[in-house]
Parts: structure tokens; C-alpha cells; sequence
């Protein structure tokens, strides 16, 4: 079946973030996230704040920041697009780096370059640092609805299964001198997605009826995660205590 898709971003050592309960981890994710957004886009430093506690947290995880940074690049997209919102927004203007651009733009690029990249280093941290079968049974232990969770599961299992079949077939347009280097290629690729697309269909009705032949009943057995102690809750607490702290303080500051 493949390597689980989740030990790509998992780095696996022995450190205090990576001993806490998934569910716990989970909420303090949620708890630092929404603490970001709430943070007033107009200021600047409070971000750098929300930036040092979290590379605490990744320094107690003893995750290289090396190891991270090669996955930010996932967020390219959105920084391209904050790149592009102080030309494309309307309103009062000013001047940035010798360029005109919109003053509303420029903070709406700010926001989502800073919201986006705390973000997603946050959930690459939690990625890190838990393993992809812990994330599935904290979601269930934090009352996700057991059939999301069980779609994510057999996402998780069969994304590199998916990954091996498109490498393959990469391969064999490769063996018969196809090369996607302009746009004339784009219909061969697109019927082999659509390929893709059937084989991956296919494979799961033969999953469906496999697992039906065993016994499946609509639900699948979840392991147990560990309950927290109150030591470890109160260690997510704080993690997003001092969070939303950081974003409640600016609007008080003269």
C-alpha cells in the first residue's frame, strides 16, 4: 500500500511536544490560530510575538527549523496572491519600496502573508511532531464526526498509493518520448488524469467490496488516545492564553 503520506512531514524524536496527547495539540493549534486572526493587521510587532512563542514551541519539539522551512513552500500560492493585492485593491494610496500601491492593499497583503505563514508553520509544527494515525484518533476523540474521520484515514492511507500510480505513468509517457514543455501537451495530460481518476475510482470499489468481505459495517475500529492530564492542558492553555494575549493588548496601547 505504501508509506503512510503523513511520515513525509513527521519527524520522528522524543521531545515534551511530541509526548502530548493529539487532541491537546489539536485545540492548542485552534487556540493559537484564532488568537493570530484576531490580532490587529494594522501592527506589526504583535505578529513578531505571535512568531517567537511558536519557535519556542518548535524549539522544545527539537524539530529542525530546516526541516520546516522546506515545507513552507506549500503557502507559494498565497504569498503570490498577497503579492499581488496592493496593485489590484482600490482606495487611498501610498508609496512602498518607490511603487504607488493601495494603503488598504498593502495591509490585506501584510495580513495574509503573516495570518498564512504563522499558520502554516503552526500546522507543520503539529504535523511534526504527531504521527498521522494519533491526529485521526485526536480528531475522533475531540467529537469529529467518526465518517470525516474515517474519509481522512483512507486519505492519509492511499494518497502516496495515488502518488505511485501518476509517478508510473509519468514514466511511461517519458519511455515514449512525451515531455510536457508547452502547451500543446496539456490534452495528453489531462486524459491522464482522467485515467487517474477512473484507476482511483476503480481501486476503491475493489477496497469497498473487500472491506465488506471482512465485515465492514459502516464504521472503522479507532484506537484510543491517551487521556491529558491536567499538566498537559494546562500547557495548551498557556500556549494559547499567552497568545490571545498578545492580540488583545495592542487595541489598549496608546
Amino acid at each position: 500500500m505504501g508509506t503512510p503520506s503523513g511520515r513525509a512531514v513527521h519527524h520522528r524524536t522524543n521531545s515534551p511536544i511530541h509526548r502530548l496527547p493529539a487532541h491537546v495539540k489539536i485545540v492548542a493549534l485552534l487556540g493559537f490560530m484564532a488568537a493570530v486572526v484576531t490580532t490587529p493587521r494594522e501592527l506589526i510587532w504583535p505578529y513578531g510575538l505571535h512568531l517567537a512563542l511558536l519557535l519556542g514551541v518548535i524549539a522544545a519539539s527539537r524539530v529542525p527549523l530546516a526541516f520546516l522551512a522546506r515545507r513552507l513552500a506549500i503557502e507559494t500560492p498565497f504569498v503570490l496572491f498577497a503579492l499581488l493585492l496592493p496593485f489590484v485593491a482600490t482606495g487611498p494610496t501610498t508609496t512602498f519600496l518607490g511603487l504607488t500601491v493601495s494603503r488598504a492593499g498593502l495591509w490585506a497583503a501584510w495580513a495574509l502573508f503573516a495570518r498564512g505563514t504563522l499558520g502554516v508553520l503552526a500546522a507543520l509544527t503539529l504535523a511534526a511532531t504527531t504521527e498521522s494515525q494519533d491526529l485521526l484518533d485526536g480528531l475522533h476523540r475531540l467529537r469529529l464526526p467518526r465518517q470525516m474521520v474515517e474519509i481522512m484515514g483512507f486519505m492519509v492511507r492511499y494518497t502516496d498509493v495515488v502518488g505511485d500510480q501518476w509517478h508510473r505513468m509519468r514514466i511511461a509517457r517519458e519511455s515514449r518520448c512525451f515531455t510536457a514543455t508547452t502547451a500543446t501537451g496539456w490534452p495528453t495530460l489531462g486524459r491522464s488524469l482522467g485515467a487517474l481518476f477512473i484507476r482511483s475510482y476503480e481501486r476503491g470499489e475493489r477496497v469497498h467490496l473487500a472491506m465488506l468481505s471482512r465485515g465492514y459495517t459502516g464504521t472503522m475500529p479507532l484506537a484510543t488516545s491517551v487521556a491529558a492530564t491536567r499538566s498537559q492542558w494546562g500547557l495548551a492553555g498557556t500556549f494559547a492564553a499567552a497568545a490571545f494575549l498578545i492580540s488583545i493588548v495592542p487595541p489598549r496601547l496608546p
